[in-house]
């Protein structure tokens, strides 16, 4: 076993090596610091470059060097390793760099750290899930009631409050049984075996059986098990994109960082668990394993994050069913002592009666039915739903956080804009893989053509076709273009197909064309790609290199220029001179920057052109520099629209995104999240600027930037959890697995369909299937019509409620004796909560989305669902309906009857129960025609319903049936004989239809006034 090392002071210089902090630390044998100081003089160095070429930039600022054994015994670094020396590294996990760890030492690890392995949670329990529907307030109020009717051997009763219980538990299981499978997902896309070298030797193992310290030996397409610290890179290249949202892959060196706030996706010497190398192989140093690796701090998110709260339906129904529950028993004491306290079977089925009044046992179904409606409506517009509850929050988002790759563009990478020097900017039209588009030079805004390209864009063109590995294809069914190879290099292809110079129609040309000799790849160390080609041309054969790359690495091998149709030689200094700036103002664009640039060959004393008569480094100098291209991903075409909609909408849009801020920047003007012109500097931040505010600085902010790059996980849930300090309802969009625990803390998070992870959908709560930002304001349209429609039926359905119970407790006045008659029998009470309520509530669910839907801002906590203008609403409709109704029951009795109350009417029909059951028969009618006719007035309750233009502009024909079914069963339960009398307990009306007639043109009248007396005084309660 190794020894401890002792103190160590160990110092970082600046670019200018004036600014120097020294940091004293003293490690333990596995890496964790016992003591460690920090004495800072001066400032941190500028801030990074604003253009693509990273490793160049940083070089110049003394962020990266170059890997070195010299002095390495007096300078022992310790964590973050991106910060260490490949030495520093071994020794910390006490393991050799050449031999790995011995069987002994591996197991003693084992033994330390575990496997290399995620945690679960257990998923999610059926039975659990179907007893948690059970347990809310209203259903336990229903509970109560079905008990009672059960003690008093009312089956009928009984059985239709267990089925309205078993039909919303079967509807809310259905729409909730979404198993969470995040641990399993992260476990599936851990590697399932590694190449680890042993005791010497290299041998196939169980990811899971990786310790910190195996050196791990990767080749293209393997999936990296753990983190780990690069030890040798020959041209490797790894996809990060789940983990960083970077849209290119990364290539890995062995370099040292020296600032250790480098964000994730700039860390070149490191690979991370679940990653995938693209090309290339290499070697490397297991530094962290299972849950203490990147993935793994994701998963710990996950799995400490608090999933189960209420939403806010949720609690608005709670409460109303906690104030229903008040009512109704408070309802049953005043029956009671009516009565006088002396309770007999008939005061406690009456109290009965006043309970099933009011509770709407409709309305959790309904409820339900509409978000599942809304759900179904999402899908068919590529949005799906995963949790039923998310749908309502939708209407509510003030803030959209949105990732940029995929999401606001297309994910594809295009040629927008190149640089010749003689020329100046031309700009490249045509979005993706599109093989048609114009090309302009900017200055005159002149079309180019094939009668006025010259041959220095001619060859411009060719390089861009043959020094280039990529394809571009048709699809055989739909025709579109689709790309396969290298991103960048299908850019170029598709930039050679528009100037008609593809790379098929190069090398098959009727005269000949071009042959591809040698390719000398890609490389790291060099940042460049070259191929050598055969141009043959009726009959005359020539040879020429192509080369593109990074400018700080193509500019060394030119000695020429190319200005219009002429080879122009240049000195180093003068040629940079001309081209820098331009790379500037490119990579100022948000573009990735390439240069081009080619060679003629002349054989001279070798015969043949080969590979091994013309090296490399034969070929890659004395070249001539033909222009710059910029490269970028673009927005869809419909994002700036979408954008521009939630800001009519008051929805503020921020984008979170992997990719440096010069692109996220102009990528945010384009689409209209930032200003097109002006100063954007507060409204822009880096990640790491932005983690480094206290929540105290970041709540004084005027407002949160509009766009953070270089964002990393913990930059998102801060992000979320800034909002929420605000009170802001926000909406998180990402498809990797950094985005899970954002995603999870967000109020809605929105997983994309075809580029994100299981992980991401398992921990979104909407799953867009197209990856469109577009989607995302649909279903916040979608979201804010559903939420307006369960208001409109809200307070619907617990207005007839209140029309129910309105009776029900002014005829305790009217008693026969000691004995109190009821109005309205249980059954009547059921039939109206459920037959004829709930189709007109679910018309109302299925209501259109009005035109200013996305116009207003959104709702805010006052408007909850049962707010206090809903609450008044519903108490007047149902004083209003629960009066006439009272008063239709009273002149029946009163004025045609004589007041008589019969005998025993409550239980049984006899002779003396006419007038009774006639008068029963008549509030039953008036009750049935009012409520749904008030339906139609809740389809809105500022505008007047009742006149032409409200009856006929924009019609709900689901009303219309609704109508005619709850008319129809009215009939079918007033006029049939023996269900009329035996189960309903009332008598068939004649001429008390006048009165049901007249009832209705008052109820119009006092619903269209008071719309009239708010509209007037701009009554808001």
């Amino acid at each position: 076993m190794s020894q401890e090392p002792k103190p160590t002071t160990v110092t970082f210089l600046t670019s200018q090596n004036e600014e120097v902090f020294e940091d004293k630390q003293m490690y333990s044998g596995d890496g964790v610091s016992r003591a460690s100081s920090i004495t800072v003089h001066g400032v941190e160095s500028n801030s990074e470059k604003k253009h693509n070429m990273k490793t160049y930039f940083m070089r110049k600022m003394n962020l990266v060097r170059r890997n070195s054994s010299a002095s390495v015994s007096n300078s022992v670094e310790g964590p973050p390793y991106h910060t260490m020396r490949i030495e520093t590294v071994a020794d910390l996990m006490k393991t050799d760099v050449v031999n790995g760890l011995t069987d002994q030492e591996a197991e003693e690890k084992h033994l330390q750290f575990g496997y290399n392995e995620m945690e679960g949670d257990g998923g999610v329990n059926p039975v659990k899930l179907m007893a948690k529907q059970f347990f809310n307030v209203m259903v336990l109020i229903l509970v109560i009631a079905m008990i009672v009717s059960i003690v008093f051997k009312d089956w009928v009763e009984a059985g239709v409050i267990a089925f309205i219980m078993v039909l919303n538990a079967i509807i809310g299981f259905m729409q909730e049984y979404k198993a969470e499978k995040t641990m399993e997902s992260l476990r599936q896309m851990a590697s399932p075996t590694a190449q680890v070298i042993r005791n010497g030797e290299q041998k196939t193992l169980a990811t899971r059986d990786l310790v910190p310290g195996d050196i791990i030996v990767l080749k293209n397409g393997d999936v990296v098990g753990a983190d780990c610290r690069v030890i040798e890179s020959f041209n490797m290249d790894i996809d990060e994109a789940l983990l960083t949202g970077e849209s290119l892959p990364v290539n890995k060196v062995n370099e040292v960082l020296e600032n250790a706030e480098v964000p994730l996706g700039d860390r070149v010497n490191m690979t991370y668990s679940s990653t995938t190398l693209c090309k290339g192989r290499g070697k490397a140093i297991v530094t962290s394993i299972g849950m203490q690796t990147e993935i793994g701090k994701i998963a710990k998110r996950l799995l400490e994050s608090d999933d189960n709260g209420r939403t806010p339906l949720q609690k608005s129904m709670d409460r109303m069913a906690l104030i229903l529950l008040a009512i109704a028993i408070i309802s049953l004491i005043i029956v009671f002592a009516a009565v006088k306290f002396k309770v007999d079977d008939q005061t406690v089925l009456y109290g009965i009666s006043t309970g099933i009044a009011v509770i709407p046992e409709g309305l959790i179904a309904v409820v339900t039915l509409t978000q599942a409606f809304g759900v179904n409506a999402m899908a068919k517009a590529n949005a799906l739903v995963r949790r039923l509850v998310a749908l309502e929050n939708l209407g509510a988002v003030t803030n959209v956080c949105s990732d940029k790759t995929g999401t606001l563009t297309q994910s594809k990478m295009v040629l927008t804009r190149f640089w010749k020097p003689d020329t100046g900017y031309h700009k490249v039209g045509g979005l993706g893989f599109d093989i048609d588009g114009e090309i302009i030079k900017e200055d005159t805004n002149t079309n180019i053509t094939d009668a006025n390209t010259d041959a220095g864009l001619l060859k411009m063109v060719q390089s861009a076709a043959l020094c280039n590995m990529s394809e571009l294809r048709q699809h055989e069914d739909t025709k579109e273009y689709y790309g396969m190879g290298d991103p960048t290099e299908i850019a170029l292809q598709a930039f050679a197909y528009k100037m008609k110079m593809g790379k098929p129609s190069l090398v098959q040309s009727e005269n000949g064309g071009w042959k591809l000799i040698y390719e000398y790849p890609f490389d790291s160390s060099i940042k460049r790609m070259s191929v050598l080609c055969e141009e043959t041309q009726n009959g005359t054969t020539g040879y020429f290199a192509f080369a593109k790359g990074a400018t700080e690495r193509i500019l060394p091998c030119c000695t020429y220029v190319q200005l219009g149709d002429k080879a122009v030689a240049i000195s180093q200094s003068d040629l940079e001179a001309r081209v820098l700036p331009s790379v500037e103002n490119l990579a100022a664009g948000g573009l990735r920057v390439l240069s081009l640039a080619y060679r003629r060959i002349v054989p001279g004393k070798h015969d043949i052109v080969t590979p091994t008569t013309y090296k490399r480094e034969d070929i890659e100098t004395e070249m001539v520099f033909l222009g710059l291209v910029g490269i970028y991903d673009p927005p869809r075409q419909e994002s700036k629209g979408a954008v521009h909609k939630c800001h009519l909408a008051g929805i503020t849009v921020h984008m979170l995104t992997g990719d440096h801020i010069a692109t996220a920047t102009a990528i945010a003007r384009e689409v209209g999240i930032l200003p097109a012109d002006g100063n954007v500097e507060n409204l822009v931040m880096t990640a790491q600027k932005f983690d480094k505010l206290s929540e105290d600085v970041i709540d004084q902010l005027p407002e949160l930037p509009l766009v953070i790059a270089r964002c990393s996980p913990d930059t998102k849930v801060k992000m979320i959890e800034a909002l929420h300090r605000r009170k802001k309802i926000s909406a998180m969009t990402g498809d990797g697995v950094n985005d899970s625990p954002s995603l999870k803390e967000s109020d809605i998070g929105i997983s994309m369909g075809q580029g994100g992870s299981d992980v991401a959908k398992q921990a979104s709560d909407i799953i867009l299937v197209d990856d469109n930002f577009a989607t995302i304001v649909a279903a916040i349209e979608e979201g804010r019509r559903v939420f307006t429609n369960i208001s409109k039926f809200c307070v619907h359905m617990v207005s007839v409620n209140v029309a129910e119970l309105t009776p029900l407790l002014l005829c305790l006045a009217l008693k026969s004796g000691d004995t109190i008659i009821f109005p309205l029998s249980p059954i009547q009470i059921l039939f109206n909560n459920l037959i004829t309520s709930a189709p007109p509530a679910m018309a109302l669910g299925l209501e259109k989305v009005q035109p200013n839907q996305m116009l207003i801002p959104p709702r805010t906590d006052k408007e909850s669902l049962f707010c206090r203008n809903n609450v008044i609403d519903l108490i007047y409709y149902g004083v209003v309906m629960g009066l006439i109704c009272m008063a239709n029951y009273a002149i029946v009795i009163y004025a045609w009857g004589g007041g008589d109350f019969g005998y025993d009417c409550n239980k049984n029909y006899n002779d003396s129960c006419e007038i009774v059951y006639r008068a029963r028969g008549a509030l039953f009618v008036t009750m049935t025609v009012l409520l749904l006719l008030h339906a139609h007035t809740c389809r809105d309750l500022i505008n007047p319903t009742w006149t032409i233009k409200g009856l006929t502009s924009n019609p709900n024909y689901y009303m219309f049936l609704s109508w005619l079914f709850g008319l129809s069963i009215m009939f079918v339960v007033l006029y049939i004989p023996v269900l009329n009398v035996k189960v309903f307990k009332h008598l068939p009306i004649t001429w008390e239809w006048g009165m049901v007639m007249a009832s209705i043109v008052v109820y119009v009248l006092l619903a269209e006034g008071w719309k009239l007396v708010k509209r007037t005084f701009h009554i808001r309660f």
